[in-house]
């Protein structure tokens, strides 16, 4: 595989080699298939029913045994109908009739006083008399018994015929199996073909590089996916970012970053491109560049298996082991949030030792993304490590993700604004930045836990607790309001008041 790609030459050549190749199998399968395919069709419905025990699948008058028993078996009323009307001809009996029951089956049925023209003449060799009774003589004739069986049988008769003419396609299918696999093989990459190339030309997407080297230079790469999201929901574009993992620069990049800045979004678009790039996709990306991955290893996520008596931790651990002892050099591995599923400590330690191990033993193409902001400090140690973060901007009391991967780290995790936007109480968000704060003195050489303990719990002294006792001008005035006693318009007048006494924003 390696040889093959890294000799591709004119880039159109090979895949108008395969197409045209297509054409051809397609051509020749057809022709050699153009018997079984003429049988199916004569036979088969155009919807068949999913079971052929069902029956059903053969099409009306494709097999004239087939279409007979269908019509004992549809229309056995009009077939005794019009055996009684040929038996009243041809003996003379207007009241002849043709009955059935439980006991006799079918039977000729005349009244007494006929019951004697039927056994006179010709007659008399065709009726046999069965049975007298006070009211009525009763007669059977060869033909009567044959077509009474025939009725009995024919749903029976008509499932066997059809299931027999499907073992037949099917042998005949089987005979042909070679060339309907040749046909099959060649529409299929003409779908994938063709597909590719109308989702490349709609999206943009180019065709990669796709070498025997150790690179991976991705220039304002876009993940394709969230990409045709916002375009769907007519949101902002998708901001392309640069990747570069080759061994000239640094082939494992360290990203940190706030919560919803795009760090998980950024590690799996590279890893998508080198998917598509391998599979013979073009990629969205202005240009790429990628030596073959023997190996995609992917640790995004949290999940469990407690069927097993895995927890979140010991599935991450699992998963982060297996990469640990599979990966090789030309190996490309995306890790997100490795050891955030334990102890501060104790997770810090272990991607610490994850991302040197893989420095040093396995040597892979690496993203490797962290709240560990103290993990930085290992560019001044690993030759191969990079440190890149996602930009933001801080605006009042809010920041705004611009989605751009820079170099440097980020200071930051802005966990609580993320929080907030979610929706925790604001007693919550109050409380936590006043912990955070004390912490982040901690580290300073104060005393965190003290400091913690120190600060009052929703005291009413506190600004947020304050701020929920006293009431604000707008609930004063819903106090003293009783709408039974409003019409629409001061309804509507007094709406419009109190949205003016709002706090300004």
């Amino acid at each position: 595989m390696r040889d093959q790609l890294g000799k591709l030459g004119d880039p159109m050549k090979p895949a108008l080699g395969e197409i045209e190749q297509a054409r051809m199998d397609l051509i020749e399968g057809i022709a050699a298939a153009s018997i079984v395919s003429g049988k199916l069709e004569h036979f088969l419905v155009a919807e068949p029913p999913f079971l052929a025990r069902d029956g059903g699948f053969i099409v009306a008058g494709s097999h004239p045994p087939l279409d007979e028993v269908r019509s004992l078996r549809d229309e056995s009323r009009r077939v005794i109908a019009t055996l009684e009307a040929k038996y009243k001809h041809d003996s003379g009996v207007a009241m002849l009739r043709i009955k059935h029951n439980g006991v006799l089956g079918y039977f000729i049925e005349v009244t007494p006083q006929h019951g004697d023209k039927l056994q006179e003449g010709e007659n008399r060799t065709l009726f046999r008399h069965r049975q007298t009774i006070g009211s009525a003589v009763r007669f059977t004739t060869d033909e009567l018994a044959t077509l009474a069986t025939r009725i009995s049988q024919a749903a029976d008769q008509a499932l066997a015929i059809e299931r027999e003419l499907f073992e037949q396609m099917l042998a005949a299918v089987m005979d042909a199996s070679l060339s309907l696999a040749r046909i099959a093989d060649a529409l299929a990459r003409v779908d994938v073909t063709t597909g590719l190339g109308e989702l490349a030309v709609a999206a943009r997407h180019v065709r990669p590089l796709v070498d025997d080297s150790l690179n991976f230079k991705i220039h304002r790469g876009r993940h394709p996916v969230v990409e045709a999201a916002l375009a769907a929901d007519h949101a902002n574009r998708f901001v392309p970012n640069d990747c570069d993992l080759s061994p000239d620069t640094k082939r494992i990049w360290l990203v940190t970053g706030p919560n919803m800045a795009g760090k998980s979004t950024f590690l799996r678009q590279n890893a998508l491109i080198a998917v598509m790039a391998q599979m013979g996709a073009f990629v969205p990306a202005e240009n790429a560049r990628i030596g073959i991955v023997d190996k995609l290893f992917s640790r995004v996520g949290a999940a469990d298996d407690l069927a097993r008596g895995r927890s979140t931790f010991m599935v991450e651990m699992v998963e982060t082991a297996a990469i640990l002892n599979q990966a090789t050099p030309r190996s490309l591995v995306i890790l997100d949030e490795i050891g955030r599923g334990t102890a501060t400590f104790d997770g810090l330690a272990i991607a610490w030792a994850a991302v040197e191990h893989m420095h040093e033993k396995n040597k892979s193409r690496a993203l490797f993304a962290t709240h560990y902001h103290e993990m930085t400090a290992l560019a001044e140690r690993l030759n191969s490590l990079a440190c890149v973060t996602m930009s933001v901007k801080e605006w009042k009391d809010t920041i705004v993700f611009l989605h751009e991967v820079v170099p440097g780290a980020a200071d930051r995790s802005y966990g609580i604004h993320v929080a907030k936007l979610a929706g925790l109480p604001h007693a919550v968000i109050g409380r936590a930045e006043e912990v955070l704060r004390a912490l982040e003195d901690g580290r300073e050489g104060h005393k965190p836990l003290g400091r913690i303990d120190d600060l009052p719990l929703f005291a009413a002294n506190t600004p947020v607790a304050a701020a929920a006792s006293e009431p604000s001008a707008v609930e004063e005035e819903l106090r003293k309001i009783f709408p039974d006693t409003l019409t629409p318009k001061q309804a509507l007048d007094l709406l419009y008041a109190l949205k003016e006494k709002l706090p300004k924003t």
